[in-house]
C-alpha cells in the first residue's frame, strides 16, 4: 500500500506542479524525494532554505504558474521569514510543502510553533494533522494561491507523511472549485466621470503595474493611450512594459529618469491602471499636481499612508480600459481628439535620445561609472535574453536599460531585502529550462551576492548557465552614500573589494575582473560560446549615487 507522503507528490502533480525549489530534511526528505521521482518535474536542490522561497518567487513571475517551495520543520521553517513577506507584498502565489515535528513525539528537539511564524508575514498556514482530510489540505493550499494570490505553507507532521495511505476516490484538484466569475466590470457611472476627466486632460499620463501583464492589458492601454493623447509608463515590477513605444517614458516613481519625472510633475491627469499605487509609484511626491484615476480590482483609497487616487474605477485593469476606450468615442465621435497636448515630436526625440541620468560625479581612472558599464553590457546582451536584478544601490542603473520587454524582467523588491539576486536568477533558470545554453544576465550588488554566494555550487550542480555582472563598489553603497551625507563614518559600511571572479572559479565556474568598458564586448562573446555560468566582478566607483538615493538625501533619510 502506497505511503501518504506519495500520495500527497502524485497530488502536487496534479495540480499541475513540475517544478519544486527544495533542501531537504527529515520532515520533508520522503515527499520531496517522492515528488521528484514523478514525470515532468524537475527538482531544484538548494544549498539555504530562504532560496527555496526566493528561487519559487522568481519562479512564478517568470511562468505564472504556482511555485512550488519545500523545507524541513522548525530550523527550515524559521529560514523563510525573509523570503515569504516579499512574495506576499507582490501578490505572488505559491504553495511552500513544510514538514513539522512528529505529531505523537513526546519530545522533538526542532519543535516550534509554525503557524504564528508564517502568518506574521502575511502567508497562510495550514496544519495538515487529519489523515482523512489531507487530500483536502492540498487542494485549499493551491485553491487559496491562486485565488487569493498569495504563499501558502502546508505544514505536515512527518511522522503522519510515511503512514499507509489508500485514496478512496481520485483527487479533485483546486482548478474543479475555481469559481467562473468572468471578469469584473466597473461601474458606468464612475467610467463616465472618468471619461470625462481624461477626454479633458492636456497633460495625461497612463501609467501601469503588474495588473496590466496579468490581465492582458497591454495592447488595450497601448490604444487608450494612443486614442487620449497620453504618455505611458510603468511601476518597476512591470519595467519594460512599453519598451517599444514612441512615448513610453519608462519607471515611474523612485527609479524615474529625469525625464519621466519632470513629465510626471507636470502632468495634470494620471490613469493608473493594474497597481496599487505604493508609496515608491511617487503618488504622494511627484503627482500633487495631478487629478489620479486608478482602474484596479482591488483598490484601497488610502495607501502607505496617503491617498492613493481621485476617482476608482474597480474593475479588471483590461475591461476597466476598454471601457475608457469606448466612453471617449461615445463622448467625442469615434477618432475624434482629446484635449491633449503633451505628445510632442520633441518629446518624442527627448524619450529616444535623453541619458536617464546625466549628473557629473569625479570617477577614480581605475574604476567605471556603472551608468556607462550598464550601456555596455546593454549594446552586447540580445533583447530576447531574461534580466534578472537584486536589490540595492546597484539596482536602479540598470533598469535603464533599453528595448527589453517586461516579460523578459524579474525583480521582487517590495519588502525592500537584499541578497536575493543569485536566488531569482535560479528561479528564471529553472522556469527556461535552457541549461548551459542559459540566457540569463543577473545584476546584483558585490554586498548583495555574498548573502547567498554558496548557491554557485546549485548552478553548478544543476548546470544552469547565468551571466552573473556583480556591481562592485566596495561595500553596502545605500548606507554608505547616507552616511556620507549625514556627515558620519562609513566605515563599517565599507569592506573591500574581495576577488568575486576567484571565488566564482572556486566553485568550477568561470570569472573575470573588469576596470574597462572596452573589454565586455570581446568577454560576452566568449561567454555565449561556452556553457558555464561566470561572475564579472566589475570596478564601479563608490562616489556614483543613483537618483534614488539623491531624492532620499534631499528628503531626509526617515522621513517618508
Amino acid at each position: 500500500m502506497p505511503k501518504l507522503y506519495e500520495a500527497l507528490a502524485d497530488a502536487f502533480l496534479a495540480e499541475g506542479v513540475d517544478t519544486q525549489f527544495v533542501l531537504m530534511g527529515d520532515g520533508n526528505m520522503h515527499w520531496s524525494t517522492a515528488f521528484s521521482k514523478l514525470p515532468g518535474v524537475e527538482t531544484v536542490h538548494v544549498r539555504h532554505e530562504h532560496v527555496t522561497v526566493a528561487a519559487a518567487t522568481a519562479y512564478n513571475v517568470a511562468t505564472g504558474k504556482v511555485a512550488v517551495a519545500s523545507v524541513t520543520c522548525g530550523p527550515g521553517v524559521t529560514q523563510l521569514m525573509t523570503a515569504l513577506p516579499a512574495a506576499v507584498r507582490a501578490r505572488l502565489p505559491m504553495v511552500v510543502f513544510a514538514g513539522e515535528s512528529p505529531i505523537n513525539a513526546k519530545f522533538y528537539n526542532q519543535a516550534i510553533d509554525q503557524a504564528p511564524l508564517v502568518t506574521a508575514t502575511g502567508a497562510r498556514y495550514i496544519a495538515a494533522h487529519s489523515l482523512p482530510r489531507m487530500m483536502d489540505y492540498v487542494r485549499e493550499a493551491f485553491h487559496i494561491a491562486k485565488t487569493e494570490r498569495q504563499p501558502v505553507v502546508l505544514g505536515v507532521p512527518y511522522d503522519l507523511q510515511k503512514v499507509e495511505h489508500m485514496a478512496n476516490q481520485p483527487y479533485e484538484t483546486s482548478e474543479m472549485y475555481h469559481p467562473k466569475v468572468g471578469r469584473m466590470h466597473p461601474d458606468p457611472e464612475v467610467v463616465a466621470e472618468a471619461v470625462e476627466r481624461l477626454a479633458a486632460a492636456k497633460r495625461p499620463i497612463i501609467f501601469c503595474g503588474r495588473g496590466v501583464l496579468w490581465s492582458g492589458a497591454r495592447d488595450a492601454v497601448i490604444k487608450l493611450a494612443d486614442r487620449s493623447g497620453a504618455l505611458l509608463a510603468n511601476t518597476l515590477p512591470a519595467r519594460g512594459l512599453f519598451h517599444d513605444h514612441p512615448f513610453g517614458l519608462g519607471i515611474a516613481g523612485s527609479y524615474f529618469s529625469s525625464l519621466g519625472r519632470e513629465m510626471f510633475e507636470s502632468a495634470d491627469l494620471i490613469v493608473a491602471v493594474g497597481t496599487s499605487l505604493s508609496y515608491y509609484t511617487g503618488v504622494g511626491h511627484y503627482w500633487g499636481k495631478s487629478f489620479k484615476i486608478q482602474i484596479d480590482d482591488a483598490p484601497r483609497g488610502l495607501r502607505d499612508g496617503q491617498k492613493a487616487a481621485d476617482i476608482y474605477v474597480k474593475s479588471d485593469s483590461r475591461v476597466g480600459v476598454e471601457a475608457l476606450l469606448a466612453g471617449l468615442d461615445k463622448k467625442l465621435g469615434s477618432g475624434k481628439p482629446t484635449a491633449a497636448t503633451i505628445r510632442t515630436k520633441e518629446l518624442e526625440h527627448r524619450i529616444a535620445t535623453e541619458p536617464a541620468d546625466a549628473m557629473k560625479f569625479d570617477i577614480a581612472p581605475d574604476v567605471l561609472d556603472p551608468r556607462e558599464v550598464v550601456k555596455a553590457i546593454d549594446a552586447v546582451v540580445p533583447k530576447d535574453w531574461d534580466v534578472v536584478v537584486g536589490g540595492g544601490h546597484q539596482a536602479y542603473f540598470n533598469t535603464q536599460m533599453k528595448g527589453r520587454p517586461a516579460d523578459r524582467y524579474t525583480t521582487i523588491r517590495e519588502f525592500g531585502a537584499v541578497g536575493n539576486g543569485l536566488s531569482y536568477a535560479l528561479g528564471v533558470a529553472a522556469a527556461r529550462r535552457q541549461g548551459r545554453n542559459g540566457k540569463i544576465v543577473l545584476f546584483e550588488g558585490d554586498g548583495g551576492l555574498l548573502f547567498h554566494i554558496q548557491e554557485l555550487e546549485t548552478l553548478k550542480r544543476q548546470g544552469y548557465r547565468i551571466l552573473i555582472c556583480a556591481m562592485n563598489d566596495g561595500g553596502y553603497g545605500s548606507e554608505f552614500h547616507k552616511l556620507r551625507a549625514d556627515g558620519l563614518d562609513d566605515s563599517l559600511a565599507l569592506f573591500g573589494r574581495p576577488a568575486l571572479e576567484k571565488i566564482s572559479q572556486g566553485f568550477g565556474l568561470r570569472g573575470h575582473e573588469i576596470r574597462d568598458v572596452s573589454a565586455i564586448p570581446k568577454l560576452f562573446a566568449d561567454f555565449s560560446a561556452q556553457g558555464e555560468s561566470e561572475i564579472w566582478n566589475i570596478q564601479i566607483s563608490d562616489q556614483v549615487t543613483a537618483p534614488v538615493i539623491r531624492q532620499t538625501i534631499k528628503r531626509g533619510h526617515g522621513n517618508m
